[in-house]
């Protein structure tokens, strides 16, 4: 027995010193061994801590019985985010600091502090599920089940309308996990002949996630995608994972995790009528670089952000990986409260946070949007800016409008503004990322005319079943995938050789407004050359409905 227990401990501290080498990555390679339903001696726990403590981190492992209940208090449902009651701010916090210290009960924590959440939700998709299930299976057992049905959130979504046989599997695979686990929230698809006849299935992960009420202000939530941080834009702490973790989290409901530090980008200023938010955060990507903030927080604050719907929220957080960041987040407000209170699945009760005036950032920017302008990311890099107007020599081949970035409602609605009365002079694809979003196409109408009979009148291609498609290549047969080398404008996020197919493709990242323009022009457009903006007030899609311009029928 003697002989076991030195070894299970020796075998502890190696696993320690892997786990604190690999915090810095994408894959936190947290040991299946801490915290799990296995028995950890208070003997072992003890030579945990000497060692980790030998080594100065401030790891806070999970304690020997589980907590039971939230922490959480019921929300108030304000009206402005001041309400903070878990946390007993014992030193300044930025928003993320605030929200990761309530999820390790510590009444604060610092930036590189080493410690171990508790998970509100764990969403993962047909990519990534099969193989954090194979894992799970294999590390906690065969019969083990997962810490919450309700806290998993499974969304099929990446190679969905396709003849493959390997990305069909997934999906089987998925089904029969849920099915094994009780799991309540699985938005499937059965027949994909006709997505239309599938009332489960959503679309693309992020967008389904807000629609459907799993985000939340002051929660935690994991994804195995790295585009998870769109859920920021609710002012909680979402953040990709890899497979390894996340079935990590979805034995346990929690997950080792090193604090980042935050960088404050403060959008301050009137938005202009021609300025999207995927203007804003191509700027600042462009800026800082796509390494530029490797393992931070980008916090976004200012005046301008209440000009912001939580759709283009999203678009900001949404590409807060592009620059490197480990989350990007948005505190709540109103405007926030107002959509979760609309979905809100299962009526949890959920925490506003806010920066603490003097929170310590490690950097800080300003940016005056009143003076932005169109922006493009040019071949093959997000980071590489460019002006609108300064390419309008670049030849294009076809636009793609889509994704989890530039496939909300609101970005069709800015595309449709722009192609009222134009035709299309490239083949333009359109890609809804959900179902409801296709459903928008079809019903919301400007001047009169549905978005669809804009897209239609105009050249573009019929909108296409709700997927992320070609937004990551996929399969041959993926809808839209470039298949050849093509010059594309697209709303996407990432412009990568080989990203949306072939390698020799080339990818413009834009806004819905500069994409629309550049598939009337077939070049690459800045939007103010082909549509007269309003120089007062800033157009949004409330707008559509407040003018008394109705739903359509049909």
């Amino acid at each position: 027995m003697a002989r076991t227990e030195k070894r299970a401990v020796l075998s502890l501290w190696a696993v320690v010193r892997a786990s604190m080498g690999a915090l810095c990555l994408f894959d936190t390679a947290t040991s299946f061994v801490w915290g799990q339903r296995l028995g950890v001696t208070s003997r072992t726990r003890g030579c945990m801590r000497a060692f980790v403590s030998s080594r100065g981190s401030t790891v806070q492992l999970p304690p020997l019985r589980e907590r039971q209940g939230r922490v959480v208090k019921a929300a108030s449902r304000p009206q402005t985010p001041s309400m903070v009651t878990s946390v007993k701010v014992s030193e300044p916090m930025t928003v993320t600091e605030k929200i990761i210290a309530k999820a390790c009960g510590r009444s604060s924590v610092a930036p590189n502090d080493n410690v171990w959440v508790r998970t509100d939700v764990l969403m993962t998709h047909d990519v990534c599920g099969p193989g954090t299930i194979g894992n799970f299976y294999k590390e906690f057992g065969p019969k083990a089940k997962v810490w919450d049905p309700e806290g998993v959130v499974i969304i099929p979504d990446q190679y969905i309308f396709t003849a493959d046989p390997r990305a069909n599997r997934n999906v089987d695979i998925l089904r029969d996990f849920v099915n094994q686990q009780d799991i309540k929230y699985f938005y499937d698809i059965t027949d994909r002949g006709n997505f239309k006849v599938n009332p489960d299935y959503k679309g693309v992960c992020h967008v389904a996630l807000a629609q459907e009420g799993h985000t939340r202000p002051g929660e935690v939530l994991f994804g195995t995608d790295s585009h998870t941080c769109n859920a920021g834009a609710f002012g909680q702490f979402a953040t990709g994972i890899g497979n390894t973790d996340a079935s990590f989290v979805m034995g346990t409901g929690k997950l080792l995790i090193k604090s980042p530090a935050s960088m404050q980008f403060a959008l301050e200023g009137e938005m202009p009528d021609h300025l999207l938010a995927k203007d804003i955060i191509l700027q600042i990507i462009g800026d800082i670089g796509v390494a530029g903030a490797t393992y931070r927080s980008m916090e976004f604050a200012g005046s301008a952000l209440g000009q912001l719907s939580m759709e283009e929220r999203q678009t900001l957080c949404n590409m807060a990986i592009e620059a490197g960041g480990k989350n990007g987040v948005i505190p709540a407000d109103h405007v926030t409260t107002a959509y979760v209170d609309a979905r809100n699945a299962g009526n949890k009760p959920y925490e506003i946070f806010n920066a603490d005036q003097n929170a310590k950032y490690f950097s800080k920017q300003r940016y005056d949007v009143g003076n932005l302008e169109p922006v493009v990311a040019k071949p093959h890099s997000p980071d590489n800016k460019a002006l609108a107007r300064d390419c309008r020599d670049t030849k294009i081949d076809r636009v793609y409008i889509g994704s989890c970035t530039g496939g909300k409602t609101e970005d069709f609605a800015a595309a449709a503004r722009i192609l009222q009365n134009q035709k299309v002079r490239v083949p333009t694809f359109l890609v809804p990322a959900t179902q409801k979003v296709y459903n928008d196409i079809q019903t919301m109408t400007i001047g009169g005319r549905t978005l669809a009979s804009i897209f239609r009148e105009a050249g573009c291609l019929e909108p296409a079943s709700p997927s992320c498609a070609a937004c990551l290549g996929g399969p041959a047969d993926t809808y839209a995938r470039m298949n050849e080398p093509f010059q594309c404008v697209s709303t996407t996020n990432r412009n990568f050789p080989g990203r949306m197919g072939h390698k020799g493709a080339g990818i413009y990242l834009a806004s819905p407004y500069t994409a629309a323009a550049s598939a009337i022009t077939g070049f690459v457009t800045d939007p103010r050359e082909v549509f007269e903006f309003d120089k007062g007030k800033r157009w949004a899609v409330e707008d559509i409905l407040s003018a008394g311009l109705e739903v359509a029928d049909n």
